[in-house]
């Protein structure tokens, strides 16, 4: 048995395996079967998620973290592979001298490229560019008998598109190929807006998703009333430097660490922090250039921030609800978050577009999704949760599996119709306490 407790980023729960493998190179990977003290393995990197899609108690982890080199770069069709345990840092500092970008990137760097593959991460950036599946052309996929399949759109597809959002169980990723973007500079051009209430929210992202690809919105989840869901509305587009001044300096990335290991977040705090967000912008639209390390990783900065929920941990709570409910949806979710006194200091909305990842589990669907950190305080949170669940599902909508951590089986089951099929291509020797507590196995 490993000593090491690991835990989710949200810190709840937790797990000991029983034994680690950690992989130094592809081949190694290939024969990882023969090495199990177990009879069940799930292959882990980073650590990011925040549920307990990367926790499997009692069982053996296979760590793809050291599997981090670059393979090959195509600078004029913009493709580039990497082995498994290649970060989106990594990438980013290879991509943004050369004028590139990640094609999606969610909200920190400090993910592996196999599990943005696995969690089919998006961005703020959906409503035009889909999930980062969509942008993958083809992976290596380690199964448990030894065989390396190449998986791609047009060889092995099904389980391609089992593996793209498929939380690690349809084999062991151990290198992938796909496309990044043009991005001529490393600063965004954005414009920050003041808005008092839902109403306004969906007025400004209309226009907004229209004419910007990235947009995001910080929401304030302590008002009720007309002011409620109030927030600072965010898009952006990449700089130009024939239209845009941008600055002559590159920023020093600043990184703190949080300095306690304590349940900083309360009823109190958060007042506070929300309050003074919202008032720290005093025009009603700010627009300037800004790097992309503040624009799309603000939390990077502050390292272990998930400590200020304190030892019990969080939930993020992420759900999407489909165009048409939208309005109804969000004032019963907010209605109930403010009555609850136990909302967040970041909470997050932003939209879903028409593009469909080829992921068979994965998360979005057109409409808006809002993410929201919630202290874990026992039975009232979890009671709270299991409320959303249900409304969540009442309006159409699902919850993210990647942010998971306490959705009940049948819930799961009426979110995901399709997890039978997906079933299928899952791998005899892998699984997650995710997949053991959402079908009961």
């Amino acid at each position: 048995m490993v000593e090491r407790k690991y835990e989710s980023f949200g810190r709840y729960p937790s797990a000991i395996p029983e034994d680690v493998i950690v992989a130094g190179w592809r081949e190694e990977v290939i024969n990882y079967a023969d090495r199990l003290v177990t009879d069940k393995a799930l292959p882990i990197g980073k650590m990011r998620s925040y549920g307990d899609s990367c926790l499997l108690d009692g069982g053996t982890y296979i760590d793809t973290t050291n599997l981090n080199r670059i393979l090959s770069w195509d600078p004029e069709n913009n493709i580039l592979e990497t082995e498994a345990g290649f970060t989106y840092e990594q990438a980013l500092d290879f991509l943004v001298p050369r004028k590139k970008f990640m094609p999606v990137t969610p909200g920190t760097k400090y993910v592996t490229i196999a599990g943005a593959i696995a969690n089919d991460v998006h961005g703020k950036n959906h409503h035009v560019d889909g999930t980062f599946g969509r942008h993958v052309i083809s992976l290596e996929l380690v199964r448990s008998d030894g065989e390396v399949l190449e998986c791609s759109l047009e060889k092995n597809s099904e389980l391609f598109k089992a593996t793209i959002g498929g939380l690690g169980l349809t084999g062991i990723i151990t290198k992938a190929k796909f496309f990044v973007k043009n991005f001529p500079t490393a600063f965004i051009y954005q414009e920050s807006i003041k808005y008092d209430g839902l109403n306004e929210f969906f007025k400004l992202n209309e226009y907004s998703e229209k004419n910007f690809p990235y947009t995001v919105a910080w929401v304030d989840c302590t008002r009720q009333g007309k002011h409620m869901g109030r927030g600072i509305y965010i898009r952006g587009r990449n700089a130009d430097s024939s239209s845009d001044i941008i600055p002559r300096k590159m920023p020093k990335e600043s990184k703190k660490p949080f300095p306690f290991d304590y349940p900083f977040i309360n009823e109190s705090t958060v007042k506070l922090f929300n309050f003074a967000f919202y008032a720290k912008q005093l025009n009603k639209i700010n627009k300037g250039v800004v790097h992309y390390n503040p624009f799309y990783y603000p939390l990077d900065t502050i390292i272990d921030w998930n400590k200020s929920y304190g030892k019990k941990g969080f939930f993020q709570y992420q759900f999407v609800i489909p165009y048409g409910n939208e309005r109804s949806g969000f004032n019963d979710f907010f209605n109930i978050i403010t009555k609850s006194k136990l909302s967040s200091f970041l909470t997050v909305m932003k939209t879903f577009g028409e593009i469909e990842s080829p992921g068979m589990l994965s998360f979005p669907i057109r409409g808006i999704n809002l993410a929201i950190d919630v202290r874990n305080m026992g039975k009232m949170t979890l009671d709270m949760l299991r409320e959303l669940d249900s409304l969540v599902l009442h309006h159409g909508g699902r919850i993210y599996p990647a942010k998971d951590s306490r959705m009940s089986p049948e819930h799961f089951k009426q979110f995901y119709p399709n997890w039978k099929s997906f079933s299928e291509y899952i791998d005899p020797k892998l699984i997650s306490d995710f997949w053991k507590r959402v079908t009961q196995v």
